[in-house]
């Protein structure tokens, strides 16, 4: 077989037969961890495509797991599973590193196609360094300098301040940022963009510099 190797990790035995089932009649290899300690174990070395990741588990939380992944420099791509009364545990798990998070009980066409969209983001040739000002972003080495300060951003961040620096003074809508970062080509719900261009500036601003990322009022994001 050669489908992506996916790691699905849930303490609910239910839901890890229902996901494995739904994603090998789509194509995928599946693998299934019960904790967060084995989802580690099952990372190492020739380590899955994408994982599925539920945020609530007991011992190591599928936060952590995916803390200590970023940590230790895998980039894999990470599919949160959050209960839906969980919004803190979503937006701590998009800021350890997770690249998208699907909400309990979900709908198993949605999960496969924002997995989708994470596999071919994963898959895109990095292009070359671009300067926006004082801001450089080096999509080969995943490296971000602003005035000669390097900032440390998770995947999803770097991706979307990439594309954001290649189309600076140019407005781009959610629905655009949305396609170009996420790679999703549907209607999804959810303030993933939003919620992205905090963290960005949260960075970008943390050494007094001037804001960079700004909102254009019923448009979208512009950088400049």
């Amino acid at each position: 077989m050669n489908g992506h190797r996916i790691l699905v990790v849930d303490d609910d035995a239910s839901i890890l037969r229902s996901l494995r089932r739904g994603l090998l009649l789509e194509g995928f290899r599946v693998e299934t961890a019960g904790s967060g300690e084995r989802a580690l174990e099952l990372t190492g070395g020739d380590g899955p495509d994408a994982i599925v990741l539920d945020v609530s588990m007991p011992g190591l939380s599928g936060i952590e797991v995916c803390a200590r992944l970023r940590a230790g420099g895998a980039e894999v791509p990470v599919l949160m599973l959050s209960a839906m009364d969980e919004v803190a545990d979503r937006v701590a798990g998009l800021a350890a590193g997770a690249d998208d998070y699907v909400v309990k009980p979900f709908d198993l066409d949605e999960l496969v196609l924002r997995l989708r969209a994470l596999l071919r983001r994963a898959g895109r040739p990095a292009g070359g360094a671009v300067r926006a000002g004082p801001l450089t972003v080096d999509p080969a080495a995943r490296r971000v300098t602003l005035n000669g300060r390097e900032i440390e951003l998770t995947r999803r961040e770097f991706d979307l301040l990439e594309v954001l620096a290649r189309n600076a003074g140019i407005v781009l809508s959610r629905p655009v940022l949305l396609e170009r970062v996420w790679g999703y080509d549907f209607e999804v719900t959810g303030n993933a963009v939003d919620t992205f261009v905090g963290y960005l500036r949260r960075k970008l601003e943390a050494g007094g510099e001037p804001r960079m990322v700004h909102t254009v009022r019923g448009v979208g994001f512009v950088l400049r």
